[in-house]
């Protein structure tokens, strides 16, 4: 059974602070995250249909890391630093696109395979004989979960992707979002804001209503959060039953088709699964996305993200997808607008730190996630930039 966020708890039963307002502006802070958040956590880069064919790749750069996705010759899609054994240059260039039968470093021209094994340096014979595995690219995690691929910089003691999503993978599974195809391809932005802001903004509908005409007007009424739970968070909502008081929203109404592929239930309904720490799937009757935010510096953010839909997609499909794009379009704007309003409070004298409402649990869970990954961010209280590090390492030894 499905609960609500304010039935979760009880009014009084649970600590309404958020964050501390310091961390939001911290340069060393953002380095301990960095480190001991992103890189510990799965990331999406794309979906196996961004890469269809042998060779073709995905490049991210992201927290001071570069990533590569390539497809092999013999269809299995690995994951790699984009990083030459060599001298360390990129080995592709570019965030996306096909290498044929290998890749190339531009700098020296080293060779490598498909798989990532050396097949061979520039001159070889001014250098003694390279072992092919131990000189080639050095891998990544990878995990493909229903089409999505996700990759992890350092590998740890966290669970699997699958592990994480059991507990919503039977109603996810309805919408065959491996089988789907990029529709506008991967985008990216950046916003001048620091990444919790954006998060905190996404993981709560209590502004929906006053800041979000759109959403309101397609499913205020029936909108909810559930709070991060083991990495995980969901919101649902269904279309409100006199939708239509804008024009997008009134026509998306109006031509979404209801797929047969899925329950009644889901007919109607877009849901948006939260995964810790950055990452959001969101599903709709006629597609699938995703989205995600990277710190670049304490005050910009990296935006990323793609929509994905059904390859036999028929018009009416078609069209709600864009019609739901422009509601999505909109909402970001508005988010963006929030977020930096929000953050921008922080560096007040007078910003005295978060009171949050019942509807506002998915903030505090997600803060709760971040807490028991950095302990210094229990301390209320900015401490010296130099200490923090340290500091950090001596909380998380009293657990």
């Amino acid at each position: 059974m499905t609960q609500h966020a304010s039935e979760l708890t009880s009014p009084n039963d649970w600590d309404r602070s958020g964050l501390p307002g310091w961390s939001y502006h911290s340069p060393a802070l953002l380095d301990l995250e960095k480190e001991q958040v992103f890189r510990n956590h799965w990331q999406i880069v794309g979906h196996v249909s961004d890469v269809p064919e042998a060779g073709d790749y995905l490049a991210m750069d992201v927290v001071g890391e570069r990533a590569l996705v390539v497809r092999g010759k013999d269809g299995v899609v690995r994951g790699f630093h984009n990083m030459c054994r060599h001298r360390g240059s990129r080995v592709v260039a570019e965030n996306q696109g096909n290498c044929k039968n290998a890749l190339v470093c531009p700098f020296h021209g080293w060779v490598y395979n498909l798989d990532g094994t050396l097949r061979g340096a520039a001159r070889p014979r001014s250098f003694p004989e390279l072992d092919k595995t131990e000189f080639g690219l050095r891998q990544l995690d990878l995990e493909v979960w229903m089409g999505f691929i996700f990759i992890r910089f350092r590998s740890g003691p966290q669970p699997s992707v699958a592990e994480l999503m059991r507990p919503h993978e039977a109603e996810i599974a309805h919408y065959g979002i491996a089988d789907m195809v990029p529709s506008y391809g991967i985008w990216s932005s950046v916003s001048k804001v620091n990444w919790k802001s954006v998060r905190d903004v996404d993981n709560e509908g209590y502004h929906v209503a006053m800041a979000h005409p759109a959403l309101q007007d397609l499913y205020g009424a029936t909108y909810y959060d559930e709070p991060f739970v083991n990495g995980v968070s969901r919101s649902f909502a269904t279309y409100n039953p006199h939708a239509g008081r804008r024009w997008s929203v009134r026509n998306y109404v109006r031509i979404a088709p209801e797929p047969a592929r899925l329950p009644d239930d889901l007919k109607k309904a877009w849901i948006y699964y939260g995964i810790f720490p950055n990452a959001v799937i969101a599903v709709q009757p006629e597609s699938v996305q995703f989205y995600q935010e990277f710190p670049l510096s304490t005050g910009e953010t990296l935006l990323r993200g793609a929509i994905y839909r059904y390859r036999d997609e028929s018009r009416e499909q078609a069209a709600a997808r864009y019609l739901a794009f422009r509601i999505d379009r909109d909402t970001m704007a508005e988010d963006i607008q929030l977020s930096e309003w929000s953050n921008e409070s922080m560096l007040s004298k007078a910003f005295e730190g978060f009171y949050l409402s019942d509807l506002e649990m998915g903030v505090r869970s997600h803060h709760d996630h971040l807490r028991a990954a950095l302990p210094v961010l229990n301390l209320e209280t900015a401490p010296d930039e130099k200490d923090i590090w340290s500091l950090n390492e001596a909380l998380g030894s009293r657990k």
